[in-house]
C-alpha cells in the first residue's frame, strides 16, 4: 500500500545559509536562518549531536528592514594571524575579518568578589588563589599591539573577573591614559567603589568612565542573576559616591526572561535622573560559560528589550527611536541618544532622520550627503562611541542645534530631571550658558547589545565584530568568538601555565 503524501508549504521561510557551531562539541557546522511566526530562528545539525534550534531575533519584519544598516568595514593596520582553517578558527584578527576593533577589552584577572549564576567569564571567589592575574608588562604589550593595529584606538575597557581587585588596576588605567587611549572604562560590580575610600579617590583621578553592573532593584533579580539579594544598596551607594567625584557611569543590565525583564523601564527612568549616569546598556542573557538554565527558543532578544522599554516608559522611549549600529552587523546592537531639557526627554531620532544617513545601501547613490553630519552620526552610532564625554555632548548639541521643540517628558512638581543631573540647570542657567562639563549631562544614551552564544553563533556576525578581547600574545579575538569557540579556555590555560612556570623559576632562584 502506497503512502499518500500531500504537497504543502513549509511553515517557515528559509532566509539564508550560514555557519555556526555545535553547542555540544563546538565543531563548525552549517546553519539555516529561518523566519517563522514573526521571529527569526537559527537551526543547525551536528552529525554527532543532532539538531539544535534557537531564537535569534524576536522580530522578523525588523530583521529584514535593518539589512541596509551595514557600514563597509575598515581594515586594521595590522593582522595578527593568517587564514588556515577559516572563520571562526583563525582569530587574531585574520585577513578574513571584515572590521577593525572599535573597542578593546582586557580581562586583567579571574578573581571576583561575587559568584554570579550568570557569568560569561566564569569568574568567582574560588579563583582568588589559582586564577590568572595579568602583569604590568603583559598589559602594556597588549595595549601596544592594540595601538599598532588601530593607529589611534579610542576605547579600551578593563574587565575581569572583578578588575577593581587587581592590585595594579589604577596603574593599568593610568598606562592607557599615557598611551593616548581617549576613553578608558572600568567594568565593575561597584562593591569596592562603595566601600573603599582610597580606591575611589585614586580611580577618580584617572578620569576613567565606569561600566557598572546594574541588573535591577528587586532582591529576587539580584539573587537569581548575581547570587546576592542585597546588592542594590551597594550599587546605589557606589553611584552616589561616583556622583560626588563627578565620575561618569553607564549602567549595564543583563536581562533574563522571567527574572528582570519587567525592570527595564525602571532602570532607564532611574538613570535619566541620577547625576552620575550617562547611559544604560541592556544585554540579553546569553548561554556562555556560567549561565542560568533556560530554553534557547525563549531567550530575550533586542526587539524584546526595546518593546518592553516602550511599554514600561509609556512611550517615553519607543522601539522606533533606536537605530542599528552599522559598524557591526545590524542585528547586534541598537542605540539611541536623548536630549534632557527640563523634565522632557527627546530622542534625537525624532528631531533628525538618522536612518536616512545610516542606510548604506540607499546612500551609495546619494552624493549630496552632509559629510560632516554623516561623520558625526558614525561616531555616535559606533561601538567606539564615548558615552558621557564632552566630545559626544558637543557632537549632539551641534547636530540638533535649533531643532528641539518641546519634548515628551513627564512633568514633575519637584526637581526636573535636568536639575537633578546638572549643576548649571540647578542654578537656572540656559543651555547656551552651560559649562562644557554640564552640557554632557543633557545627553543620555540607551543601548542594547545581543551577544551570541553556542546556540545563536552566526559566523556572518562574528566576521564583522568590532568588540575584541585583547590577549597576552598580541591577538585580538572577537567577543562572541572568544566566549563560544574555545579561545577563552585556551587563553586561561596558557596564562595559568605561565604563572606556574614563573613560580617554579622563583622557587629555584
Amino acid at each position: 500500500m502506497e503512502t499518500v503524501v500531500v504537497k504543502g508549504d513549509r511553515k517557515e521561510i528559509f532566509w539564508e545559509l550560514t555557519k555556526s557551531i555545535c553547542p555540544e562539541c563546538r565543531k563548525v557546522i552549517d546553519a539555516r536562518v529561518l523566519l517563522r511566526d514573526g521571529k527569526v530562528f537559527l537551526r543547525k545539525w551536528c552529525k554527532d549531536h543532532g539538531q539544535f534550534e534557537a531564537l535569534f531575533f524576536g522580530d522578523a519584519d525588523l530583521y529584514v528592514k535593518i539589512a541596509p544598516y551595514n557600514k563597509p568595514g575598515t581594515i586594521p593596520l595590522q593582522f595578527a594571524t593568517e587564514v588556515h582553517e577559516g572563520c571562526p578558527l583563525d582569530c587574531g584578527l585574520c585577513p578574513d575579518h571584515q572590521q577593525h576593533a572599535c573597542l578593546g577589552l582586557i580581562e586583567v584577572n579571574q578573581a571576583c568578589n561575587l559568584d554570579c549564576p550568570l557569568c560569561f567569564a566564569n569568574a568567582g571567589t574560588h579563583l582568588a588563589q589559582d586564577g590568572f592575574e595579568l602583569t604590568y608588562e603583559q598589559v602594556e604589550f597588549m595595549i601596544d599591539r592594540f595601538i599598532a593595529a588601530e593607529g589611534n584606538p579610542e576605547v579600551l575597557q578593563f574587565s575581569g573577573g572583578e578588575p577593581s581587585l587587581h592590585p595594579q588596576i589604577i596603574e593599568f588605567i593610568e598606562l592607557a591614559n599615557r598611551k593616548g587611549i581617549k576613553y578608558v572604562m572600568l567594568n565593575t560590580n561597584g562593591i569596592r567603589i562603595a566601600r573603599d575610600d582610597r580606591f575611589l579617590e585614586a580611580l577618580a583621578k584617572t578620569k576613567a568612565h565606569v561600566y557598572l553592573q546594574f541588573d535591577g532593584f528587586e532582591a529576587r533579580t539580584n539573587e537569581l542573576i548575581r547570587g546576592k539579594a542585597d546588592l542594590i544598596d551597594i550599587k546605589l551607594k557606589a553611584l552616589d559616591r561616583l556622583a560626588e567625584k563627578d565620575m561618569r557611569v553607564v549602567l549595564v543590565a543583563a536581562v533574563e526572561r522571567g527574572i528582570n525583564e519587567h525592570e527595564i523601564g525602571r532602570i532607564v527612568e532611574f538613570g535619566l535622573s541620577h547625576p552620575a549616569v550617562f547611559g544604560v546598556n541592556f544585554q540579553p542573557a546569553f548561554r556562555a560559560q556560567r549561565h542560568i538554565p533556560a530554553d534557547p527558543l525563549e531567550r530575550m532578544t533586542i526587539p524584546d528589550v526595546l518593546m518592553r522599554l516602550e511599554d514600561q516608559t509609556n512611550g517615553l522611549l519607543r522601539l522606533d527611536d533606536f537605530v542599528p549600529v552599522p559598524c557591526c552587523m545590524p542585528t547586534c546592537n541598537f542605540v539611541t541618544y536623548a536630549m534632557i531639557d527640563g523634565d522632557s526627554v527627546t530622542p534625537i531620532t525624532r528631531i533628525l532622520d538618522i536612518s536616512y544617513y545610516l542606510n548604506y545601501i540607499k546612500n551609495r547613490t546619494i552624493p549630496a550627503l552632509n559629510d560632516d553630519l554623516l561623520k558625526t552620526l558614525e561616531r555616535l552610532w559606533s561601538s567606539s562611541a564615548k558615552v558621557g564625554s564632552d566630545e559626544t555632548a558637543r557632537d549632539i548639541t551641534k547636530m540638533i542645534e535649533g531643532k528641539l521643540s518641546g519634548g515628551n517628558g513627564h512633568k514633575s512638581i519637584e526637581q526636573t530631571r535636568a536639575e537633578q543631573r546638572c549643576v548649571s540647570c540647578h542654578s537656572h542657567l540656559t543651555l547656551s550658558d552651560h559649562a562644557p562639563r554640564d552640557l554632557g549631562r543633557h545627553i543620555f544614551m540607551i543601548n542594547t547589545r545581543d551577544f551570541m552564544d553556542p546556540w545563536t553563533f552566526n559566523v556572518k556576525n562574528a566576521m564583522k565584530c568590532c568588540v575584541e578581547f585583547l590577549v597576552p600574545d598580541g591577538r585580538m579575538i572577537p567577543f562572541c568568538t572568544y566566549n563560544t569557540v574555545g579561545y577563552r579556555e585556551q587563553v586561561a590555560e596558557s596564562l595559568k601555565k605561565d604563572s606556574a612556570h614563573a613560580s617554579t623559576r622563583d622557587a629555584r632562584s
